[in-house]
């Protein structure tokens, strides 16, 4: 069964941060934290379980992360509740991640949510 977008299961990017004092790695030394809201204003009880997300760099080079959850759990969520978070990725230079995250109905039906495209944007770059 394909997910389908449910209207009012939305994700907004509230924030985006360089923040330099996060663990990366020589190849991947810029790290970003983003804060994410995951909202359900439908009619229906959702429980998110899965995400994934793209990155695509500066370079060409694209990078998919899937998983289950969302930061170790997986957020029900009643009409008109909302599920707040952070995390961060590591970027080797200027890129531009997007995705979108997996939610189950009560009555089965596996529905999606996009998250909006946002820059990550190394300074001085």
């Amino acid at each position: 069964m394909q997910p389908e977008l449910l209207p009012g299961f939305e994700a907004t990017v509230d924030q985006v941060v360089y923040d330099p004092e996060l663990p990366a790695s020589p190849d991947q030394p810029h790290p970003f934290v983003y804060h994410i809201t995951i909202r359900n204003e439908s009619d229906r009880t959702l429980t998110v379980k899965g995400r994934k997300w793209v990155v695509r760099a500066e370079s060409g080079e694209v990078t998919a992360v899937e998983g289950d959850g969302v930061v170790g759990c997986f957020p029900r969520l009643e009409p008109g509740e909302e599920f707040s978070y952070n995390s961060y990725h590591t970027t080797a230079g200027r890129a531009i991640a997007e995705g979108s995250y997996l939610a189950l109905t009560e009555e089965g039906n596996v529905v999606l949510a996009k998250i909006p495209a946002f820059h990550l944007i190394p300074p001085g770059e």
